[in-house]
């Protein structure tokens, strides 16, 4: 492919997305920028305060469990309070707890934080991902989602390498920085993104119903729990690169450097290649991608048990970050058209939910199966894992529902755009 091609390609991909999409992407990126305290936790805990494997483990599960907590209740904040209140709090909360986290000692008290941290960070992202399908045309959702990602995945290879020079120079500045940095999210939140939750005052006896969706709503709404269900099953395949791969390497007698070999291609091709994917799946069929993909991520995972080397386990890494790339935007995208308008706060929070559930469970599962039954077990039912669910969206996907135009909400404030071009951009779907 020429330069010109090229340039051509990447002008198309990013054309036509409203700015407050933009607005919304930088604070992704500044916000993945700086998440130094996940990739060093453990050192952290384990290293500099002396604390055992096991209390680093309880920590990570209490950080797990708070994110499961706020899956619900920042996406019933999204619907009630609006997107943008939902992301200022739980941006500026995260900012807070995070430097406390910095400053605590006792193990209570460290737990305690850690707790607060995950369910303050994870509250804004069924914010995020309702404004996005807000502001953003149908046909453009996947797209963004896809960018979205992308940001997510490169903000988080950065920091992942500059997390270990800043734990050498001191853990705290670390806390400190990426404090720092999830405020100013919070500040171009305020600054630059208006209020993008539906009216519900201009869409008639349909709004007035969306306007009434509560949880048990969601959780009486059977396609939509069976699309739920389907993503906790592949979440629980692709958390296996994290919590099932370092360990069933490590018992083959590879070191971590060889695993960091490993999993770096996942990231390397994510920033990449998720771009160019995104321009080949835009317009397909999305129950045949999220087939494909669930078949990628099961059998990649599969192929693992015949990994020998770190060149073949780097090659596993490939099938199934293919299939991650693919599936991310897409099933994103379809929570969004399962959604009503004036429920997608709590459905992107029950949504979220299953990847909060998964892990949670996907450390407890992959630890039982290696150590009772082995590796090769595990990724075995990794495969039967990735085949059940890819039959699941291909029964579930024969009929989607069309997606409706909605009128947004006043400026709240804190943009120079006015309500009109933000209605025009969903209104043109």
């Amino acid at each position: 492919m020429s330069v010109t091609s090229l340039r051509r390609a990447a002008r198309e991909t990013v054309s036509g997305l409203p700015r407050e999409f933009w607005w919304l992407w930088t604070s992704t990126l500044v916000n993945r920028l700086g998440a130094f305290v996940a990739t060093f936790m453990a050192l952290y805990l384990t290293l500099d305060r002396g604390y055992s494997a096991s209390y680093a483990g309880l920590v990570a599960s209490l950080h797990g469990l708070g994110g499961v907590v706020s899956s619900l209740g920042g996406g019933v904040m999204a619907d009630r309070l609006g997107r943008r209140p939902t992301l200022l709090v739980a941006q500026a909360s995260t900012a807070v707890f995070v430097a406390l986290l910095g400053f605590v000692h006792d193990p209570v008290s460290i737990a305690g934080v850690a707790f607060l941290v995950g369910m303050a960070s994870n509250a804004s992202r069924p914010a995020v991902q309702a404004m996005m399908a807000d502001i953003v045309r149908p046909e453009d959702r996947v797209r963004a989602f896809s960018l979205n990602y992308w940001a997510i995945n490169l903000g988080f290879a950065v920091s992942s390498m500059a997390a270990g020079f800043i734990a050498e120079f001191s853990y705290l500045a670390g806390f400190l920085i990426e404090a720092a940095m999830t405020m100013a999210c919070a500040v171009v939140v305020f600054l630059k993104l208006p209020e993008s939750r539906p009216r519900g005052d201009e869409q008639g006896g349909k709004a007035g119903a969306d306007a009434s969706v509560g949880l048990v709503t969601v959780l009486r709404d059977r396609r939509f729990m069976s699309v739920v269900g389907l993503s906790f099953l592949v979440a629980l395949v692709f958390q296996q690169g994290s919590v099932g791969l370092p360990v069933a390497m490590g018992r083959a007698g590879f070191t971590p450097a060889d695993y960091g070999l490993a999993i770096a291609v996942n990231g390397i091709l994510i920033v990449a290649l998720q771009i160019p994917v995104t321009r080949l799946i835009e317009h397909r069929d999305p129950k045949r991608l999220l087939v494909v993909s669930s078949l990628l991520a099961g059998y990649g995972f599969g192929l693992t048990a015949f990994a020998g080397s770190v060149g073949v386990f780097a090659l596993t890494v490939c099938v199934w970050t293919l299939g991650e790339m693919i599936n991310a935007p897409t099933q994103t995208g379809l929570v969004v058209r399962l959604s009503p308008v004036h429920g997608r706060g709590r459905y992107q929070g029950v949504y979220t939910l299953s990847w909060s559930l998964a892990a949670l469970v996907a450390p407890l599962m992959s630890g039982a199966v290696i150590d009772d039954l082995g590796a090769e077990w595990l990724w075995g039912m990794c495969a039967v894992v990735g085949t059940v669910a890819a039959v699941g969206y291909g029964a579930l996907m024969r009929r989607l529902p069309k997606e409706e135009p909605v009128a947004l909400t006043g400026d709240a404030g804190g943009s120079g755009t006015g309500t009109g071009e933000r209605a025009s951009e969903v209104s043109a779907a």
